[in-house]
């Protein structure tokens, strides 16, 4: 049994609770423990879900759970009112309810409790529970996904989402305090920004438009706009058949843009200190103490983390790992995994940069190599073997676009409202895309991505 840390609502009684009183929630019970010397015998009230419940004749044991842990109230015969010990004859498993008692230390390993003096029904299951939420984690992922809001009931499951929001809260910290802007770009967009990746159309006022890819071309557009720095935090659509537990066809981007840049190695730089910092965080903010109950989070970045080309990953590859990757290629599954493990051994990195990628593999606005135009200046972000970000210097020069546009069978007129942002001064800029459910699917070692997205959208699932 996890230690109380907080319940998401308490009412210090003063002089006294009234049990009809309308229930607050703006508080949490770090209060119960963190300033349990001051509350020990005072008359408190907190509400939550029954977790539990142990009837041992003369007394009744109740489990009441929130988002950050259990809290043990005691319902004695000889203590406890009548009517209230009437009352706790109603309660079943997931029963919501408030319990105005007083605080006491326990024998328990919960080390207090509440000694109930009033409970207050608020709503009962009306049918028996198709998902227990203490064992949710036990069932099949598709029965936990078809039974979301029980599923996430379950402390491990809702520290999940409690770390998630953690991380996209520290992305915009962190990148607000190295100057960038944060921007808000359309989701229904004219044409797709990955070139051949499918999109999902949508129709605009009789006119078809799709859901958009990334906010690539309108970060571009805002860096170009001057405001120099940007990033963004929001929904992501692609429209891929694919049935792994790295991809969703809806997830959330945390992309960069940054301009006046000298190469990709100032993208690279600012990526490796964003996820330095989240390290760090990661070990100190109490506010993410009831998450470390369940998930390590310690993450091994280095000094600098480890950079290698493409060309350098298919010799690692094949004379560590016989594993042979046609040249010219993308990296597969596999390769990423086994790179993953080449960084941790080499380098005692859960992180490794992928650089110089083929151009035949990157979309038509990352930069070609100067006197290599067959490779680029794009690279990817692995983490524990696993592509969390892809990012590249873009080609800033109109003509320059043209031409790559032509060279990926793309016809430029299609693209015309984009090309218009480069046509009256664009500095060079560069930037990434990162996936917040990749990041937290590894840094907290879940098995599937569709574990770290809320209602996950996959080819077949659109429900709940």
């Amino acid at each position: 049994m996890q230690n109380v840390w907080s319940l998401s609502s308490l009412k210090i009684c003063s002089p006294a609770c009234d049990a009809g009183a309308s229930v607050l929630k703006d508080s949490f019970i770090s209060q119960v423990y963190d300033r349990a010397n001051s509350l020990l015998g005072q008359k408190i009230r907190v509400c939550g879900w029954v977790d539990n419940i142990r009837d041992l004749g003369g007394v009744r044991f109740v489990l009441l759970r929130d988002r950050s842990g259990v809290l043990q109230v005691v319902i004695k015969k000889g203590v406890t009112p009548e009517t209230a010990i009437e009352t706790s004859k109603e309660l079943v498993k997931e029963t919501v309810a408030c319990f105005e008692g007083t605080l006491v230390e326990s024998k328990s390993k919960l080390k207090y409790e509440l000694q109930a003096s009033g409970i207050q029904v608020l709503s009962k299951p009306v049918e028996p529970i198709p998902l227990e939420p203490a064992t949710s984690t036990e069932a099949q992922l598709n029965v936990r996904l078809d039974y979301r809001w029980l599923d996430v009931r379950n402390l491990k499951v809702s520290a999940i989402f409690q770390f998630e929001s953690w991380v996209a809260n520290k992305f915009r910290e962190f990148f607000r305090q190295n100057g960038f802007v944060e921007v808000f770009t359309p989701k229904i967009v004219a044409a797709g920004t990955e070139g051949g990746a499918e999109v999902f159309p949508v129709i605009y006022f009789g006119r078809e438009a799709y859901l958009a890819q990334s906010p690539q071309f309108y970060k571009q557009m805002a860096v170009i706009a001057g405001l120099e720095r940007v990033f963004e935090v929001g929904p992501v659509f692609r429209a891929e058949a694919h049935h792994t537990v790295k991809h969703l066809t809806e997830f959330h981007g945390l992309d960069i843009e940054m301009g006046f840049i000298e190469g990709p190695e100032d993208v690279m730089n600012m990526l490796e200190s964003f996820f330095r910092y989240l390290a760090k965080e990661a070990e100190i903010d109490d506010s993410i103490e009831t998450v470390r109950n369940y998930f390590d989070l310690a993450l091994r970045v280095p000094s600098k983390v480890p950079r290698i080309t493409i060309r350098e990953a298919y010799e690692v590859l094949k004379e560590r790992y016989n594993h042979q990757l046609p040249y010219m290629e993308d990296l597969d599954p596999q390769a990423e995994r086994e790179l993953g493990d080449y960084a941790l051994k080499e380098y005692d990195s859960d992180f490794i940069f992928v650089t110089e990628y083929p151009w035949k593999v990157r979309p038509f606005y990352t930069m070609r190599k100067p006197q290599e135009p067959e490779w680029t200046l794009g690279f990817d972000l692995l983490f524990r073997g696993l592509e969390i970000a892809t990012g590249s210097q873009r080609e800033h020069r109109y003509d320059q676009l043209l031409a790559n546009l032509r060279d990926k069978g793309l016809n430029p007129e299609r693209f015309q409202f984009y090309l218009n942002f480069f046509k009256y001064g664009a500095p060079p800029h560069g930037g990434a895309g990162l996936g917040l459910e990749r990041i937290v699917k590894q840094f907290l070692n879940l098995d599937n991505v569709r574990e770290a997205r809320l209602l996950p959208r996959d080819p077949e699932r659109l429900t709940p």
